[in-house]
């Protein structure tokens, strides 16, 4: 943070620009109040505006009519233009209407203005706990000797085994409301910065989508070439660790256990007296579908890039073709040109042609279909009751993530077995995911399932227990 960084920040930055804008507490509270206390990512302009001009309006009662005297539409296009930064101004598919979305720089600025504010309870123990907990994690996760984890291990299921004696004989140890409180505070902080990160990530794919629009404007190779470049940046950012970490928090929030779970221990600790001497926000109740909206709403983005630009390359490859038309028709012309009096000597060297070819055995070789095997027993009618529960409690594997883990082992290896990819990125759904894998295979005409040889798949489950599958083996080629 030198003067340099700092001198550069204050005349670039739309956070710092809204700190020292003239009507910095207008702004500031009208998109906290539209955006970030409603957990609202995108408004259109007419709802936008009438709740400025309810705010404008109760401004001039108490400093005249001379105070803001624009109209509301103009303060919010100036707001999203370039010289301010502070709303994200776009047409979303089929709306006629443009909307607005705050921009994660203006959302830290009032983040940081919120925390000026006096907080109700400022407590430390959490957040020192907090520390000392993630230490331990990366300590064991960079561990390398199996004795030593062994031994943590051991530790804890003793510290476990302990406490349960404790409960058993009835003897439990209550928090206390100090320390409730304090923890309250850091969770509600957390949620909040949660849905912030929602909104940077937003950001952070649009700009991968203006720098590959940039990249096939300019681009001077083969179209292949520009594909790959392309892919291949897509498959950067959801490998990159931003892109990993919003994929594992997606994956943990749609699990709907957890979500019952959340939001059934959130009922419990906001019913607390402690907690409710806070006076919490009634929405953080529900802050786990706020995350599922917003959740959504990112890969609704992602998709609608990915849309744009495949449009995009369409477009790019029509007017290609066009120019490639054109030539034709002048060689054409200038050819009936000389239809009647030919040149006598040589006037054009063209390079002889050459086919691309591929060798027969590089095609690969007929595989005869697996057939399944079925074995003659009798299907007894059930007796017992059977809990339905299961039935409700569905997995959804997403089949684009699993072809882009293999896409990504893929890139350094001409050919790769299904264990492989799992060992690189492992199982979040277990048997339903090798279920997916092996469709993948069977799709794909390059990929080879060999029933002769199998190959042993370990992971856990949900409750922790271990499973192991065994399944021929699957190899995937580039």
């Amino acid at each position: 943070m030198d003067f340099a960084t700092l001198e550069a920040l204050r005349l670039k930055h739309p956070a710092w620009r809204l700190l020292v804008a003239d009507h910095a507490p207008f702004i500031a509270s009208l998109l906290h109040q539209c955006f970030i206390e409603s957990h609202a990512r995108a408004l259109p302009r007419a709802e936008l505006a009438s709740r400025l001009e309810a705010l404008r309006e109760g401004v001039r009662a108490r400093r005249g009519d001379e105070a803001f005297p624009r109209e509301a539409s103009a303060y919010l296009d100036e707001w999203a233009a370039d010289d301010a930064g502070w709303l994200r101004k776009f047409y979303p598919p089929g709306a006629e209407e443009p909307h607005f979305d705050l921009t994660p720089a203006a959302e830290r600025a009032i983040r940081w203005l919120e925390q000026l504010t006096e907080r109700p309870f400022l407590g430390t123990e959490s957040r020192l706990l907090t520390v000392f907990q993630l230490v331990r994690e990366m300590a064991d996760g960079i561990e390398p000797d199996p004795a030593a984890r062994v031994r943590e291990l051991e530790r804890r299921r003793e510290a476990l085994d302990a406490e349960l004696a404790r409960a058993r004989a009835g003897r439990l140890e209550r928090m206390e409301d100090a320390a409730l409180k304090d923890r309250f505070q850091q969770l509600a902080d957390t949620a909040r910065g949660l849905m912030a990160d929602f909104r940077a990530l937003d950001e952070e794919f649009h700009a991968l989508d203006r720098k590959a629009r940039e990249r096939i404007a300019t681009w001077e190779g083969t179209r292949g070439e520009l594909l790959e470049a392309v892919l291949g940046e897509r498959d950067a950012i959801s490998d990159s660790d931003p892109g990993r970490s919003f994929q594992a928090f997606w994956s943990f929030l749609m699990s709907p256990e957890r979500q019952e779970a959340l939001t059934h221990d959130l009922e419990r600790v906001l019913a607390h007296p402690a907690v409710q001497s806070l006076e919490p926000d009634a929405r953080l109740a529900r802050v786990a579908f706020d995350w599922l909206e917003a959740g959504e709403h990112t890969q609704r983005t992602v998709a609608r890039l990915s849309g744009q630009l495949r449009r995009f390359l369409d477009d790019r490859v029509w007017l290609e073709n066009r120019r490639i038309l054109q030539l034709l028709r002048g060689i054409e012309r200038h050819a009936l040109a000389l239809r009647a009096s030919p040149p006598g000597a040589d006037f054009m060297a063209l390079d002889g042609p050459a086919l691309a070819l591929e060798l027969p055995l590089e095609r690969p070789l007929f595989v005869p279909p697996s057939h399944a095997r079925m074995e003659d027993a009798e299907a007894l009618e059930a007796g017992e009751d059977v809990p339905s529960d299961a039935l409700f409690s569905l997995t959804t594997v997403d089949k684009g993530r699993l072809k882009d883990n293999v896409r990504a082992v893929l890139r350094t290896r001409e050919q790769v077995s299904l264990a492989e990819v799992v060992r690189a990125h492992p199982l979040q759904h277990g048997l339903a995911e090798l279920v997916v894998y092996l469709g993948l295979a069977s799709e794909d005409r390059r990929a080879s399932i060999d029933d002769a040889r199998t190959q042993d798949f370990l992971w856990s489950d949900a409750s922790g227990r271990r499973r192991r599958a065994t399944l021929p083996l699957v190899l995937f080629l580039r």
